[in-house]
């Protein structure tokens, strides 16, 4: 291959998004045509039965995951994906409790990434709930902890929330041992106990609850970036 197509290679790998082909041409001082010659060298290079494969649609180039192994992208990667995704709901409901009160902007400016998918998610288990509008630009929504929160945590009240810290800290570990079986499935999906306190800290008593995310049809636990509907996995 010519270093052109060396270089749109690149250029499109590292974007993991869609590239517009005037953007290249603009920028790499290359004219339509050169980079059509360098488009029909990539596809050449990897073929029908490469891992990789140039998609090329309304002016735009990307590079995309052969559909063929859509299933074995799948296995190897939503375990690792959902692990990532479990640790990052926890931090967030965990920012939530110390922050509470506290809208959506405002968890993301913490965080500094998006945190649509963790609300989502959040709310799905309740361990969050809507409790108001702020009163700024937009009216955000506010959001609190629930009891639910209290019993993934095995506190008996908000006020028990340990050193932020010590509760991330705790959040990697119970991240960690969720995944150190797979048996064990995810933290957020298992069964809990939750121990409720009264004032003369009577009787334990026990409260589960299962809440089971989507799964495909052969069982393996899907979450919402990837679906059966998906013909490509895009590079991130």
């Amino acid at each position: 291959m010519n270093n052109l197509t060396n270089i749109i290679e690149a250029v499109v790998f590292a974007s993991g998004e869609a590239v517009p082909v005037k953007f290249i041409v603009e920028k790499l001082g290359c004219t339509i045509k050169d980079v059509n010659a360098s488009i029909d060298e990539l596809k050449a290079k990897y073929g029908e039965d490469g891992g990789l494969q140039l998609l090329v649609f309304n002016g735009k180039i990307q590079l995309a995951s052969n559909p063929k192994y859509k299933q074995q992208i799948s296995e190897v990667l939503i375990p690792i994906k959902e692990k990532e995704f479990t640790k990052t709901i926890l931090e967030c409901a965990a920012i939530i409790a110390y922050k509470q009160p506290i809208t959506k902007p405002e968890l993301e400016e913490i965080r500094t990434v998006s945190c649509d998918y963790a609300i989502h998610t959040l709310l799905e288990l309740e361990m969050i709930e809507p409790c108001g509008r702020k009163d700024a630009v937009g009216k955000p929504i506010l959001y609190h902890t629930t009891d639910n929160f209290l019993k993934r945590f095995k506190l008996n009240s908000i006020d028990e929330l340990p050193d932020y810290d010590e509760l991330m800290a705790q959040i990697a570990q119970l991240n960690s041992a969720a995944f150190a079986d797979e048996d064990d499935g995810n933290y957020l999906y298992k069964k809990d106990v939750y121990v409720e306190e009264n004032s003369q800290r009577q009787a334990e008593t026990a409260v589960t609850e299962d809440v089971k995310p989507k799964t495909d049809e052969n069982g393996y636990e899907l979450p919402d970036f990837i679906t059966d509907e998906d013909d490509v996995i895009k590079i991130d």
